[in-house]
Order: C-alpha cells, then structure tokens, then sequence
C-alpha cells in the first residue's frame, strides 16, 4: 500500500466550547474510533480547557509523575491519556491543545520518529509565519531557541493515528513545579526561574492573544491541507460520555500505573 498525502484527504475541524479534561481524554479515543472505522473522515480537533488539569501519558507512573495532594490543594484535576508520552500542565487561558486523527495510510512505512516530523510540520509552519524559530526535536517535542513549546504524543490503533499536541501559551511555573514532580527533581536546583525557561511560553515570543495564535495555526493549516468546518456529532460525544463513565473517570484507569 502506498503512502496516502494530507491533499488525499477530506480534512475537517472541530474546534467546540470548553469542555473537562476527563471528556477530552474520552473524546480522543471516540474520534480515532470513527477515524479508523470510516465514520468520520481525518479530523483536526482544538481544544478548549474547561477547568484546569494534569494529563499524565498512557505508561507513566501516576506517584512518580505527580504530587497528588499538591493538584488537589490547587483544584488540578489528574486525568490518563490513551497516547505515550509525558506529563502535561494544563491552564485554560495558557495551554493550546489539539489532536489530529490521521488514517495509517498516511504514515505507511514510516519511523515513529519521521510520522512524529510530518504531523508536525504544519504546526511548525505557522509558528515560523508568527516570527518563531521553531523545529521538531525527536522525539516528541517542539523547540525554539528560547525552550521548548511544547510535547507531541501518539498512538495507533484500527487504522487510524492519534497525534496529540499541547503547547504552552503562558505557564505558571512555580504552580507546575508544585504539582508535577519530574520537573521539580530536574530544576530543584535552579530555581522556578529556570522552569520557565525550559519551556518558553508562546505568549512572550508572539505577544499576540491565545486566540490569534490558533487563528495563525488553523489558518496555516487551512492553507496547507484544506480544512472545512465541523462538529461533534452526537453519538460521538455519547460515546465519550460512556467512556468517561465506564473508563476515563474510574481509578482503575487513572491509577492504572500506580
């Protein structure tokens, strides 16, 4: 099978109200099921963050990655992931999220490190358009020279690839260090200072809001790869209702890796 171009496919978008953090968590797997079913075709979704989160990846120990009693003092909701990776410090008004779910076609015969370049580049493109020198740095990260903007995660699974992408607007980062412990253990020497170095947030390096920030992102890849206007269908969000009820929002999951 040859490998299929973003050009083959009908992209669409969904960019909804802010929902909570355990529906988007369900909302992903529901999405890459009707991708790899043929009941949607590939899809762009950007997330709006309803209430503030700490999303640990799909392998991480939940102990190691996160100070529970810290998330709970500052009202941070600790949610699992279906895709790998590592832990992600979420604030509505400074975090930009999106997935993209791709059909396999279009990574056939790729590395995990060439499938992570490609679904990236686009991003990578609006962020040079907003005056940003930025590439992928394998595996998973997006970097300037100022620091990192963000992480990438993947999975695959009946046909379809999830790509998921959160990116830093602004950051806290004395609330993140309280909260997610790798990052305390790395920078504890340095100081908070320093935590908001690592990760320089795209606020300070476009001054432009959150919202023309996305504007520039879907606009770029409106440009590159066409993109029509869509919705949450009904039985999507049903579906990622019952996920969250019967996987998502239970300790089985979220403890899963303890």
């Amino acid at each position: 099978m040859s490998r299929s171009d973003w050009r083959d496919h009908d992209w669409q978008l969904i960019h909804a109200a802010p929902q909570p953090p355990l529906l988007h968590m369900a909302l992903d797997e529901a999405l890459l099921d009707a991708v790899g079913a043929g009941r949607r075709p590939p899809t762009l979704r950007l997330w709006e963050w309803a209430s503030p989160a700490v999303v640990i990846g799909r392998f991480q120990s939940l102990r190691n990655e996160v100070d529970f009693d810290a998330a709970q003092r500052h009202g941070i909701e600790v949610v699992r992931r279906i895709s790998g990776g590592g832990a992600m410090f979420i604030e509505p008004g400074n975090t930009i999220t999106y997935s993209i779910y791709a059909p396999l076609a279009m990574v056939e015969g790729l590395s995990f490190q060439e499938s992570y370049a490609l679904m990236d580049a686009w991003v990578l493109e609006a962020l040079r358009e907003l005056g940003i020198e930025a590439w992928y740095q394998p595996l998973n990260d997006l970097a300037s020279a100022a620091g990192k903007i963000g992480g990438a995660a993947q999975t695959r699974r009946g046909g379809a690839l999830l790509h998921h992408v959160t990116m830093a607007y602004d950051i806290d980062a004395a609330k993140m260090l309280d909260v997610l412990r790798i990052g305390r253990e790395k920078l504890s020497d340095k100081g908070t200072a320093s935590a908001a170095k690592r990760v320089d947030p795209l606020r300070s390096q476009t001054g432009l809001p959150r919202a023309g920030v996305v504007e520039r992102m879907l606009a770029t890849f409106r440009r590159l790869h066409g993109l029509a206007d869509d919705r949450l269908r009904e039985e999507e969000l049903a579906q990622a209702q019952a996920l969250v009820r019967d996987k998502f929002g239970t300790a089985a999951w979220i403890t899963d890796v303890p």
